[in-house]
């Protein structure tokens, strides 16, 4: 097991360095939508501590992606995923205090419609002078 946990620690360090800023941001909504998809999981289990770790690490993630964010450029949908954003933090934080995997499954659904979305740009941001006006 360690020897593949070593495989995908690699090949995740690989994906980053090679990132284009696009590339990045869908990595870190993977790695979100991952933390919770392996937190349900956990806390289906009854592993109380490793159901926090995960969701810890997908708030910390969000918080990443929140430092992303380009207020200058972006505007007022900067804002909004700015306040989205902060709502999934404490979504997942009440999610984690009460193991309640319905706000798991909401914060989820939330990052994949923006996931979505992101994905759907990748054309346009790639052909424009390589700046996001918001993540």
């Amino acid at each position: 097991m360690n020897g593949l946990q070593a495989y995908q620690r690699v090949n995740t360090q690989t994906s980053i360095t090679d990132a284009d800023p696009h590339k990045l941001i869908q990595l870190l909504y993977n790695g979100a939508l991952e933390r919770i998809n392996m937190a349900k999981a956990r806390m289906q289990a009854n592993d109380i501590a490793g159901k926090g770790q995960l969701i810890s690490k997908a708030i910390e993630i969000i918080g990443g992606l929140r430092g992303f964010l380009n207020f200058e450029q972006g505007g007022e949908l900067a804002e909004r995923l700015e306040s989205l954003y902060e709502y999934m933090e404490r979504t997942l934080f009440e999610a984690n205090r009460h193991n309640d995997v319905a706000k798991l499954d909401e914060v989820s659904s939330l990052l994949r419609q923006i996931k979505d979305g992101w994905d759907g740009i990748r054309e346009e941001v790639m052909t424009s002078s390589g700046q996001q006006a918001a993540v």
